[in-house]
């Protein structure tokens, strides 16, 4: 639904008025009814009637004669104002809503301040927390090891390094049971000794079998 700006009462008016004139139920050259009568028909004050009639001859559709009453002047004018008035609305809306998304990503950059801290904070507690040396690699699309349960991979007994954790798209699975099952793009971190490294990139490749 297409949030809806209101300006203020005698401008609202205003444009109704001037619609009127564009349309031509108001005529050019013929006098618009009193302020008494117009506040009667909208329901407000003289006194907001005539800002109203203030802003329409300011702009030129209209004249307010004194002691002889308000005459339409220009139907094109009319026109051009309620064009004017429906652009300006529509910036309105558009600053509103820019004000609205420049909150939202103010917002949203606190929260990924927070989570890059969290994230730093754990990153350094398991670093602390382990004091081995941890490496990474990435499990191909073509990995024997896809679809398979650490307990059936015998990893460690296979490679000599020890998963301790598995990186999957967005979250990191810490010390994953032997239940755990590999998937295409999962990231392994392990650790072991400097040898381990060539071991395990060839146990997830096809260079050692599985079964062997």
């Amino acid at each position: 639904m297409k949030e809806k700006i209101n300006p203020p009462v005698y401008s609202q008016i205003a444009l109704d008025i001037a619609l009127r004139i564009s349309r031509e139920e108001l005529k050019e050259n013929t006098k618009i009814y009193g302020r008494s009568i117009m506040s009667s028909e909208y329901g407000v004050s003289p006194e907001t009637i005539r800002r109203a009639l203030k802003l329409l001859e300011d702009v030129g559709i209209v004249e307010v004669r004194k002691n002889s009453g308000v005459v339409i002047l220009s139907v094109d004018k009319a026109k051009d104002f309620a064009q004017r008035f429906s652009e300006q609305n529509d910036t309105r809306l558009i600053e509103r809503n820019l004000r609205r998304l420049l909150d939202q990503q103010l917002n949203l950059n606190d929260q990924i301040r927070e989570m890059v801290s969290h994230l730093v904070r754990t990153n350094d507690k398991f670093s602390k927390s382990n004091p081995f040396q941890n490496y990474e690699i990435d499990v191909p699309g073509d990995s024997p090891l896809i679809g398979k349960s650490l307990m059936e991979l015998m990893f460690w007994h296979k490679t000599g390094a020890t998963i301790i954790a598995i990186r999957r798209i967005d979250k990191v699975i810490l010390s994953p049971g032997p239940y755990a099952v590999l998937l295409e793009g999962d990231t392994i971190i392990f650790v072991g000794d400097i040898s381990t490294i060539e071991s395990v990139g060839n146990y997830i490749t096809k260079a050692q079998q599985i079964s062997e």
